[in-house]
């Protein structure tokens, strides 16, 4: 069995900076791609980021330039900085990882709250 745990959510202004790190425990062989995603009230959950094993990135086009994935795979950890923060950033993030043999992953959430 996998967990994967978020942590640095919280409250911030419009245009300041947190930073989130996922880091997923238990029976791992590999683990290929992690990403983060986010709901916001009444909304569907979207991708906001994903990285590869080789560190290759993509990104929701609404964060670009201003959301930075990266990940340590010694340490089976991923992070998403968050720049330049916006209202709507305003959502639970949840990180998400994809096993070797292709079980997926999700973390039980973190708040992220912008105020204007």
């Amino acid at each position: 069995q996998v967990q994967l745990v978020e942590s640095g959510g919280g409250l911030v202004q419009a245009g300041g900076s947190l930073r989130l790190s996922c880091a997923a425990s238990g029976t791992i062989f590999r683990i290929n791609d992690m990403g983060w995603y986010r709901q916001a009230p009444g909304k569907q959950r979207e991708v906001v980021a994903s990285i590869t094993t080789g560190g290759r990135t993509n990104y929701q086009d609404s964060v670009k330039g201003r959301f930075t994935i990266s990940r340590d795979n010694g340490k089976n950890t991923v992070y998403l900085q968050m720049n330049s923060l916006k209202p709507e950033d305003t959502a639970v993030y949840y990180c998400n990882a994809e096993m070797w043999g292709g079980a997926i992953y999700w973390g039980r959430g973190t708040q992220v709250t912008v105020s204007s």
